[in-house]
C-alpha cells in the first residue's frame, strides 16, 4: 500500500494511492516544533508558520489562497510540540501544481517586514483569545505541572514576552537553519502516481544541501508528589484537566494505552462519562486524552463540572481510576474497545486527509509507517492483563498533576485533600 524514497539529501518521501478517489491530500512536514526552541524564541515555530502563508518568491499571499481555493482545495499549517505542517487537500489532477506552491512557502518565504509586524499583532492576538477561553487555557496549566521549567510545558504560540523579542532575522535564520531536507518529510494519499511525484520532489529539492537534524533536548520527571494548580475566574463552570506521565509514541504498550483511553472516557459508553455525567448528572462533558511524544506522553481527564459539585466530581473521577488500578476489566468491555479502536481508525482512513496526516507523522517521528492491518493486529494481541498493567504505571497518587479553572476557594484545602486515588 505505502511506497517510500529517500532523496540522497534526506528529504523522504511516503505516499499511499488509493483507488476509488478524486482527491489527493498532500502535506509537507518538518521537524520542528515547540520543543526545540529556547525559552526567549518560545513560538518562533508557530510564527513563522504564520508567515509562509503571507507569500514567498514564486506567490503572493492572496496568490497562494487563490490557486488552491480557486480549484476547490483546501489549505492549512499547524505548528505542534514535536512537528510542523503544511497541507493541502485538493482534486487530484492538481497535485503537483500544488506541491510548487508549498514548496515555494517552505523554502522560499519572502518574510518581508511589514508581514512580521502585523502578524505579530494577530499572534498576540490569537494568544489572548487562548487565554479567554478556560477550556484551552486549563491544558497549558496542567502542561506547566507535567514538565515544568521545560520547552514541553511551554505553550506551543509562545508568550508575549517571547512573541514581542522575534524580529525578521531571527525568523529568517530560523527557517533556513531548520526547514533543511533532514529533516521534511512530504506525504501524500489519494489517486497519485508514486513515481511522477517523486520525480517533482526530486526536482524542486534536490539542490538543497543535507544538513543536521534538528535535536531537542530530553524531559526530566522527577515528580513525587501530587500537584496542584487552580487559576481563579468568574466562570460559569470549573474546567478541569488531570494528567499523569504516561507513555511515549513507541512504547510496546502503546495499543493497551490506547485501549485504557477507550475504557475510561473516549465515548459515550465509557466508564467516566457514565458514572459521572450519565448517572449523577455532574458534569456535561467529560472524557479521556492522551498525548504522545517521541521520549514521554501524558494521559489527561478533562471535564466541565458544575461549579457546586467539583469535589464530589473529583472524588468520582479519582475512585474510577483507581478501580482501573485494583481490577482486570471485563471481556465485553475488553472487547468492545478493541472494536472500537479498529473501526475508528478504519472509518477515519477513508479520507485522504486523514490517511496524509498518520502516515506523515509517523514517518516524521519514527522513520516507519504501519498499515491499518498491522495496526489492527497490534490491538488485537494486546492482553487483557497488560490494560490493569498500564493504568498500574500510569495512575499514581505522587504523579497526580490537576489544573482547574473557576470561581473556585482559594484555600484549596477541600480539593488538595481530593488528590487521591485510594
Amino acid at each position: 500500500m505505502y511506497k517510500k524514497d529517500k532523496l540522497n539529501n534526506g528529504l523522504r518521501v511516503i505516499t499511499n494511492q488509493l483507488s476509488g478517489m478524486q482527491s489527493v491530500s498532500l502535506g509537507i512536514w518538518i521537524n520542528i516544533g515547540g520543543r526545540y526552541e529556547e525559552v526567549a524564541a518560545k513560538g518562533i515555530s508557530h510564527f513563522l508558520e504564520h508567515l509562509l502563508f503571507k507569500g514567498s518568491k514564486k506567490y503572493s499571499c492572496r496568490g497562494i489562497k487563490e490557486s488552491i481555493e480557486g480549484i476547490g482545495g483546501s489549505l492549512n499549517g499547524f505548528t505542534s510540540e514535536e512537528l510542523t505542517c503544511y497541507l493541502v487537500k485538493i482534486p487530484n489532477r492538481y497535485l503537483i501544481s500544488s506541491l510548487d506552491i508549498l514548496s515555494d512557502m517552505v523554502l522560499c518565504p519572502s518574510l518581508k517586514e511589514a508581514d512580521v509586524v502585523k502578524e505579530r499583532t494577530v499572534i498576540l492576538e490569537e494568544l489572548k483569545m487562548y487565554r479567554d477561553l478556560p477550556q484551552n487555557y486549563v491544558y497549558d496549566l496542567l502542561d506547566e505541572l507535567l514538565w515544568p521549567n521545560q520547552a514541553l510545558g511551554l505553550p506551543v504560540i509562545g508568550s508575549v514576552a517571547s512573541v514581542n523579542s522575534i524580529n525578521r532575522k531571527i525568523l529568517k535564520d530560523y527557517q533556513a537553519n531548520h526547514y533543511t531536507p533532514s529533516n521534511i518529510v512530504i506525504s501524500a494519499a489519494g489517486l497519485l502516481d508514486h513515481d511522477l511525484l517523486v520525480k517533482k520532489v526530486s526536482n524542486i529539492f534536490s539542490s538543497q544541501v543535507k544538513a543536521r537534524l534538528n535535536t531537542f533536548a530530553a524531559v526530566t520527571e522527577n515528580q513525587n508528589k501530587p500537584q496542584l494548580k487552580i487559576f481563579h475566574k468568574e466562570t460559569e463552570q470549573t474546567h478541569m484537566a488531570l494528567g499523569f506521565h504516561a507513555l511515549r509514541r513507541g512504547d510496546s504498550l502503546r495499543q493497551a494505552q490506547a485501549l485504557l483511553h477507550i475504557i475510561l472516557g473516549a465515548n459515550m459508553s465509557s466508564r467516566l462519562f457514565n458514572e459521572v455525567r450519565e448517572k449523577r448528572g455532574l458534569a456535561y462533558e467529560i472524557g479521556t486524552g492522551v498525548k504522545r511524544f517521541a521520549d514521554t506522553g501524558a494521559f489527561i481527564v478533562h471535564a466541565g463540572i458544575d461549579n457546586r459539585k467539583v469535589e464530589d466530581c473529583l472524588g468520582l473521577i479519582f475512585k474510577e481510576l483507581g478501580k482501573m488500578r485494583m481490577h482486570i476489566v471485563s471481556r465485553d468491555e475488553f472487547k468492545r474497545a478493541k472494536e472500537f479502536c479498529s473501526g475508528q481508525l478504519s472509518l477515519a482512513l477513508e479520507d485522504t486527509m486523514e490517511y496524509m496526516l498518520w502516515m506523515g507523522e509517523s514517518v516524521a517521528c519514527l522513520d516507519k509507517v504501519y498499515t491499518l492491518e498491522q495496526v489492527i493486529k497490534e490491538v488485537n494481541k494486546v492482553k487483557i492483563e497488560e490494560i490493569q498493567e498500564v493504568a498500574k504505571m500510569i495512575f499514581s497518587n505522587q504523579k497526580i498533576n490537576l489544573s482547574l479553572i473557576g470561581p473556585l476557594d482559594k484555600s484549596h484545602k477541600n480539593i488538595y485533600a481530593k488528590l487521591n486515588l485510594g
